[in-house]
């Protein structure tokens, strides 16, 4: 059974912890205003990831310890959304931020985030791309001397005090290949993909990623080594990935989906959703519920204990589409 810890439990982390065997419930969180001031210091031993609700795109926030990492930085359009977002969550620098690849959707809001935070270290995929938005990165990383790195299948990123991120995919030979899909670039395929690893707690993370980019991962790695508490939904839920195969080895308990309120896209497609109630996978998405949190704590780095939670509304909504 899921194993789920108690808001009093994340309070009084220092004293003790409470498990339940039932699934987490969203639980209704109060806006709050943008602030110079820092985020308060979570619990020790606490990681925090949040799903930030910044339309159609992706930008989630993770926190451990003194650490902040940002995945993804919301759609071009959405940066006003993305900028309300941080500063709700009252950041204040990035020690890394990754790029899971270069569309508009997840790249978007790079040049915001460069400009207005310190960032020690970004990682990106390798793939190049021709619009704007990322011939200004590359620009900004060479004026801003920021530090940066091509993530391959195998690198791992360790954050320390227990938490690291095994990189999946793409290969070196995906990269060289440049994303080609019957004989047409998809930059999707070449995504990021990942595991953030805190003990027993495994999240598994997809930008883009696409049914080509879920074969390739299967054919080079086992179950075991993919299987995750939490899916971040490939593609926003897209159709285009999600496959049976790649569902069962991650075996995730619940996935998270961002995506855009009446998206033309008509994600999360309902053919995905239909999927994930037939295999028991709960799900929250940003269009109805908002941000998304997931917290987990433990005695020092164990991970055993998480628990998710939603701005609004309910698990598995299907009214929308």
């Amino acid at each position: 059974m899921k194993k789920i810890f108690s808001f009093l439990a994340v309070v009084l982390a220092a004293l003790m912890l409470t498990a339940c065997g039932a699934k987490g419930q969203g639980d209704s969180g109060s806006k709050s205003g943008g602030s110079s001031k820092k985020a308060a210091a979570l619990p020790s031993g606490t990681l925090q990831i949040k799903m930030l609700d910044v339309g159609q795109g992706d930008a989630i926030l993770i926190r451990h310890g003194k650490k902040t990492i940002l995945i993804d930085t919301s759609d071009i359009d959405e940066k006003d959304k993305l900028k309300k977002r941080l500063a709700e969550e009252k950041v204040s620098s990035f020690d890394a931020v990754i790029l899971t690849h270069p569309h508009a959707d997840h790249m978007g809001g790079i040049d915001y985030v460069l400009n207005n935070f310190p960032v020690a270290m970004v990682y990106d995929n390798g793939q190049t791309a021709k619009p704007k938005f990322y011939t200004n990165y590359l620009k900004l990383l060479k004026e801003k001397k920021i530090k940066s790195k091509t993530l391959t299948a195998g690198d791992v990123l360790d954050f320390g005090d227990g938490l690291r991120f095994v990189v999946f995919s793409p290969t070196k030979e995906m990269r060289k290949d440049g994303g080609m899909e019957n004989g047409k670039i998809n930059l999707n395929i070449n995504s990021i993909e990942g595991r953030l690893e805190f003990g027993d707690f495994k999240m598994m993370f997809t930008g883009d990623g696409e049914k080509v980019t879920e074969d390739s991962i299967l054919s080079r790695y086992s179950a075991d080594a993919l299987r995750s508490n939490i899916l971040k939904s490939p593609h926003h839920g897209s159709k285009t990935s999600n496959s049976d195969a790649f569902l069962k080895a991650v075996k995730p308990e619940w996935a998270v989906i961002s995506c855009g309120v009446n998206n033309d896209y008509h994600h999360p497609h309902p053919s995905v959703r239909t999927k994930y109630g037939k295999m028991k996978i709960d799900f929250y998405r940003t269009d109805i519920n908002g941000n998304i949190t997931i917290t987990t704590t433990g005695k020092k780095d164990d991970g055993k204990l998480y628990k998710i939670t939603a701005q609004k509304g309910k698990k598995n909504d299907q009214t929308a589409y």
